[in-house]
């Protein structure tokens, strides 16, 4: 009879490109335990545990978890309960591909940003890379409260539509910063309120802005506290202020029933 050929642990990793160290691993855990040498108790691995190796790097390869491979590795034969398993990971490994490419179109316009301004502020660089990163979340919150045509005009924007919206969010931010604490009434601020009013209509449309202006209060906070502000309260208070002062004096609003400052 031939006899059985074994490997020291320093032999079976080369032969399989799997670290010593991840063999210890499972070895201990008990995903791949080999015999031990009856004398000087070092491990000795065999051509069964050369494929059972196999099956565990490929179920890893598949997004199987260790403990799921420990249960698996013992069947000789897989047939479609395996299936169930496989699909769990499909569905985790595509939101994973879907984050990768969201992170992936957040890093380019973000570079572009940084080479088209030079300098941001890093309050609202980070206000912009948040409002990306949640923009799925807010999506779907709007769809829940306003007509689809209203959401799709505001998300369904080419790059260059958003990097342009972008660059204008960037720019009014700044002006916003420059100018306060200055009265309302002033030129330069009652010019910046009206082009901050001319981009939102523009980049968000009318019935957009009025379907937004029809939530309640509670609505409004929740919808605010998914898009994040670059301003200070304090910058925020003014901005408020300089709005309602503006729309007051150019008939948009009733005196009688200020802005809500929230």
């Amino acid at each position: 009879m031939t006899e059985e050929k074994t490997y020291s642990i320093g032999d079976f990793s080369q032969k399989t490109g799997v670290p010593i160290r991840t063999l210890h691993y499972y070895d201990e855990i008990g995903l791949l335990k080999p015999r031990k040498h009856p004398v000087s108790g070092h491990r000795m691995y065999n051509e069964k545990d050369v494929l059972d190796l196999h099956k565990i790097v490929s179920l890893k390869f598949l997004g199987c978890s260790l403990e799921q491979i420990k249960e698996l590795i013992a069947h000789a034969e897989f047939d479609v309960s395996l299936n169930k398993t496989l699909l769990a990971r499909k569905q985790a490994l595509t939101e994973e591909k879907e984050r990768i490419e969201q992170s992936l179109q957040a890093i380019d316009r973000t570079m572009l940003l940084l080479e088209k301004e030079g300098a941001v502020d890093s309050h609202v660089l980070m206000s912009l890379i948040n409002n990306m990163q949640t923009e799925k979340t807010q999506r779907e919150w709007l769809e829940a409260k306003t007509p689809k045509e209203i959401v799709d005009r505001l998300f369904n924007k080419s790059e260059e539509e958003k990097i342009e919206l972008d660059i204008a969010f960037i720019q009014l931010t700044k002006e916003v910063k420059r100018l306060m604490g200055r009265p309302a009434s002033d030129p330069e601020v009652l010019a910046l309120v009206e082009q901050f009013m001319q981009a939102t209509i523009e980049f968000v449309g009318e019935d957009a802005m009025y379907a937004m202006g029809e939530m309640d209060t509670s609505e409004a906070e929740e919808l605010a506290a998914k898009v994040p502000s670059p301003y200070t309260k304090e910058e925020e208070a003014w901005l408020n202020a300089a709005m309602e002062y503006y729309m007051v004096h150019n008939g948009m609003m009733d005196p009688e029933t200020p802005a809500d400052p929230s």
